[in-house]
């Protein structure tokens, strides 16, 4: 092959390679699956006055109530990482008392809660109601998914949607 030839196979290489583009690979999505729960964080303030508590909730035309298991919250405690990347955390109680009620389904569409229940000794607690929208979220990436998040907070002055 001449110099033309040797030329025209740089200059086909050269057009044909400048037409192509780096797509990065996303990283891996995790293997988890989102629940349709809406989760409630009793305040450490106001633990000591809830006995038990029972949510309902109504969203798009459909309610769900029950009684919700309260556990101890916890909070995470950052343990460092060592020089080779590895990180790592503990978790510690943190006085709050959390639960979950499950719901069928869960969008982003608002959504109608009420709080009931008794405190220790067996009196009625105040009825707390709350109108909020769920949030939807790419926590891992616009690739893994949206996830939707109902999550609110009990304290004595009422229901109030987490951030």
């Amino acid at each position: 092959m001449g110099k033309p030839g040797v030329l025209l196979a740089v200059m086909t290489t050269a057009v044909l390679t400048s037409g192509c583009y780096y797509y990065p690979v996303p990283p891996p999505c995790p293997m988890i699956a989102q629940a349709s729960v809406v989760s409630v964080t009793v305040a450490r303030e106001y633990v000591p006055q809830v006995g038990s508590l029972r949510l309902k909730a109504c969203q798009d035309g459909v309610c769900k109530e029950a009684a919700v298991e309260l556990s101890p919250g916890t909070t995470s405690i950052d343990q460092g990482c060592t020089p080779d990347g590895a990180c790592s955390a503990t978790a510690s109680p943190d006085g709050t008392m959390i639960g979950m009620l499950m719901l069928d389904s869960l969008t982003e569409a608002p959504m109608a809660l009420t709080a009931t229940g008794t405190s220790p000794g067996g009196r009625a607690l105040p009825v707390r109601t709350l109108d909020f929208r769920p949030r939807g979220a790419y926590p891992f990436g616009e690739h893994c998914g949206r996830f939707v998040t109902a999550s609110v907070i009990l304290d004595a002055e009422g229901l109030r949607q987490a951030v």
